[in-house]
């Protein structure tokens, strides 16, 4: 799905519509528009300054977390089937090259030097 510029900020809302190179020819005449409002609690975001993938045969499960040793707070959870998973997998990979296109390489960074979860040792 494709979001139509500017329709964030009418009434806190979007509207969805199909992405085009999804669609064949009988299907854009009869293209459909959904009307999804947001929240102003969630219209702000939550921060995240990392991420944690799991699955299940069913479905994949993302945490975004705020850490800030020696604690942290979990942001958000996002469960999605597995189809879902990779077509949003393949939305951030092909928004990642617009981006870099346009902004320039984003560079890794370092990974923590701190251990999150339990030790063994």
């Amino acid at each position: 799905m494709s979001r139509k510029a500017g329709s964030r900020f009418a009434g806190h809302s979007l509207r969805m519509t199909p992405a085009k190179d999804s669609m064949d020819k009988q299907n854009e005449q009869n293209q459909q528009q959904i009307q999804v409002k947001i929240p102003d609690k969630v219209l702000k975001g939550v921060y995240a300054n990392m991420a944690q993938v799991g699955h299940t045969p069913e479905e994949f499960v993302l945490d975004f977390m705020n850490i800030f040793p020696p604690s942290g707070i979990l942001s958000a959870r996002v469960i999605l089937s597995p189809g879902h998973f990779k077509r949003l997998l393949g939305a951030m990979e092909d928004n990642l090259k617009k981006y870099e296109a346009q902004f320039g390489a984003v560079k890794l960074a370092d990974q923590p030097e701190h251990k999150i979860g339990f030790r063994t040792e």
